[in-house]
């Protein structure tokens, strides 16, 4: 590797090495072969040693090229800003102008300028770096700014960003508790099959009942229309909109129970088993929703409030309700993904696309109407919540990344790495890394465009919510990046600081607060930037160990702080599975590990098994008319009461907030998603919970857990 290139890769922000997670944390040297490929994406030839001194010189003229940045972020002990002027400019009058960004009504401000001895000599032009400092403290919030100079204006973006996220006063000055809901999991006596925002409602409703504060939910984000059965929350086809499996079509205007007799069969097999049938359930929707809506386009009063819904929509709507509609088109002629469309349908401003428009317009409207209906649904959740006075309310999940054959990369593919996609840095398991085939933000083109594709789907998902988590959070500073037809990988850094005080100011604006998961590859300083920023992180019971998670389980005074904590997540075996150790019977069922390995797996599980009845011992969490009888070696049976013992010990930590899973109050003993395996191996996403939702708060189970938890709390 030469050092020009090194120095390249440096500026642009790309990974010359790393080290890989794990016990053993390798130290991984990047090849030439993908650097230059980073490099070349964002726009900067490294082929020859003279491609990158010519790159170099292109990257530093870069900063020189334009009177404003696209975007200037300003903090209340700091109202200053860098700005680029000529000679003539800056012996010239010099007028600044600021607006809020929703009107024009612009005033002059004033300010001062300070020279910062920075020059560069462009042609026959000299340029100065100069400091632009106001005076006046604006609110928090957006701005347009406009420096007015003799030959040349210049606009730009400005915002005005809090020193911390937003932080409800409940969970800054109390100890809450809440509920880790799969909201596709939720059972009920009228859902067809699938949890739905009714569903979610009724649970609402019974969080207001026993003081529960919050529930966490999976990503909502709308999938792919025409494979339903790609059920995976985290692999969205856009981040902007909602999932329409979770409509009530019987909470539909125009549905009456004659359709619900004629769809009785329908419904009663959508609900067989323990596994959702995402195609049964999805399409049964369907076929009731387009019922509903050619019934709905004769009723004025509600095709207007869907005109209106649309409209402030606009052309993200527009463009998703297209996609959806060209995408199911094209799969009947056998086109599946949009990269396989004829090229003119591939740019969603084409005549073609045009003319799709026009002659598919009943499409997609039924397209926006679904996303009409889910927002509504999803708000009367909303009202609920408020009426019932959950202190926090919905907790929703951002998604890191989103599909490649999305319609987010098909709307606006030039903001996103071309040819590459997220994923996993190598471990012992994928020594290549692995490849989740998740499109990511470009941190060049998101700057240039102030921000805005990031912005809108922050906005999108605090929508109706109390608090965000940002799944895996560490994608606001690098994101591990793997080319599509090449081996290996690196990391790609974005401009870290720039996205917490936007991400800050996003939850001021919607009342949110900002909770990050970060289990995974933690850089070191990372999550002291975020406790500094107000950005609460996650943690499981089985993370709060000593001698990096392989000791003995912590006692409650030693568990974080500002921290958002569960027994586990979707990710990890729920109490049940872990005590009998199922999940490594099942990593071997699928020859994820050696005979040798299950067996040495056993040993140390039933070392850990020991370990944790022994912190519930030391902290005296036992249920008083449940005690433990034993040490419950292999073959003795599952504890009773020891959900209880540790959602008590649970209630007993630091913590702000506990989150309860129903898994584990219900004895699940299967896991929801078994990460690296898809659905042909293990079933993910797709486990009921073994209880109705009108039947929980009469079982015993629920009584007692809810009962344990709020014992300190």
């Amino acid at each position: 590797m030469t050092d020009t290139l090194h120095l390249l890769a440096d500026k642009l922000g790309i990974a010359k090495s790393f080290k890989a997670v794990g016990l053993k944390k390798n130290l991984y040297e990047v090849s030439d072969d993908i650097l230059k490929f980073f490099c070349k994406t964002y726009g900067y030839n490294a082929d020859s040693e003279t491609d990158i001194k010519l790159s170099l010189e292109k990257l530093a003229a870069a900063s020189w090229k334009k009177m404003l940045p696209e975007i200037v972020i300003l903090h209340h002990d700091n109202m200053s800003f860098t700005a680029v002027l000529s000679d003539k400019q800056l012996n010239s009058e010099i007028k600044i102008y600021i607006s809020a960004q929703e009107n024009n009504n612009k005033q002059e401000v004033d300010f001062e300028l300070v020279k910062t001895g920075e020059m560069k000599s462009f042609a026959r032009e000299t340029l100065n770096k100069v400091v632009i400092k106001l005076p006046q403290i604006f609110a928090y919030g957006y701005y347009k700014l406009e420096m007015c100079t003799v030959d040349a204006n210049a606009l730009s973006v400005m915002a005005v960003v809090p020193d911390k996220c937003y932080s409800a006063e409940a969970v800054s000055n109390g100890k809450l508790w809440g509920y880790a809901l799969q909201l596709y999991s939720l059972k009920s006596k009228h859902n067809w099959g699938v949890g739905d925002f009714t569903d979610l409602q009724k649970f609402v409703k019974m969080c207001g009942k026993i003081g529960a504060a919050i529930i966490g939910l999976n990503p909502l984000n709308v999938l792919f229309h025409d494979y339903p059965e790609n059920a995976s929350p985290y692999s969205s086809m856009s981040r902007l909109f909602l999932n329409p499996i979770y409509i009530d079509v019987e909470k539909v205007l125009g549905f009456d129970k004659c359709m619900a007799d004629t769809l009785l069969d329908e419904i009663a097999a959508a609900k067989e088993g323990e596994l959702i049938d995402y195609t049964k359930v999805y399409n049964l929707k369907i076929k009731a929703l387009k019922k509903l809506f050619a019934y709905l386009k004769t009723q004025p009063s509600y095709m207007q409030k869907l005109a209106d819904f649309i409209k402030l929509k606009g052309y993200d709507l527009e463009t998703l309700a297209t996609f959806q509609a060209i995408y199911h088109e094209q799969k009947q002629k056998g086109n599946c993904g949009w990269m396989n469309w004829d090229k003119n349908l591939r740019n969603p401003q084409s005549k073609a696309v045009s003319d799709f428009k026009k002659a598919f317009a009943d499409e997609i409207m039924f397209f926006e109407f679904l996303q009409f209906e889910a927002d509504r649904q999803l708000q009367e959740v909303y009202k609920t919540v408020q009426k019932e006075g959950l202190k926090v309310g919905l907790y929703r999940d951002l998604p890191v990344g989103v599909g490649k054959d999305s319609a987010e990369l098909w709307t606006d593919k030039y903001v996103f790495i071309d040819d590459a996609g997220a994923g996993a840095p190598p471990d012992a398991f994928f020594p290549f890394g692995q490849k989740w085939c998740v499109g990511a933000f470009n941190p060049f083109e998101l700057k240039k465009r102030a921000y805005e594709p990031f912005l809108k789907i922050l906005r999108a998902n605090m929508a109706y919510a109390g608090a965000l988590r940002i799944d895996h959070v560490m994608g606001l500073m690098r994101l591990f990046m793997i080319p599509d037809n090449k081996n290996g990988g690196t990391y790609i850094h974005y401009n870290f600081e720039d996205m917490l005080d936007l991400l800050a100011l996003e939850s001021h604006l919607h009342k949110c607060t900002i909770v990050g998961e970060s289990i995974g590859n933690v850089p070191e300083g990372f999550l002291d930037k975020l406790k500094a920023k107000g950005i609460y992180s996650i943690s499981v019971v089985w993370a709060e160990r000593w001698n990096d998670g392989n000791g003995d389980f912590k006692m409650p005074e030693a568990y974080p702080e500002n921290a958002f904590v569960s027994v586990g997540t979707h990710d990890i075996p729920p109490l049940k599975m872990w005590w009998f150790g199922y999940d490594i019977e099942l990593s071997r069922s699928l020859n994820l590990i050696t005979d040798d390995e299950k067996y040495q797996q056993y040993k140390v599980r039933e070392a850990d098994r020991y370990k944790l009845l022994s912190a519930l011992d030391f902290n005296k969490t036992w249920p008083s008319d449940n005690l433990r009888k034993g040490n419950y070696v292999y073959g003795e049976g599952y504890p009773e009461g020891i959900e209880e013992a540790l959602h008590t010990l649970l209630s007993q930590t630091s913590s702000k907030v506990v989150l309860l899973q129903p898994e584990d109050i219900f004895g699940v003993d299967k896991r929801q998603n078994f990460p690296g395996t898809d659905v042909d191996k293990y079933p993910n996403w797709r486990r009921r919970l073994p209880i109705n939702v009108e039947d929980m708060e009469s079982g015993e189970a629920y009584k007692r857990n809810i009962a344990a938890v709020k014992k300190f709390r």
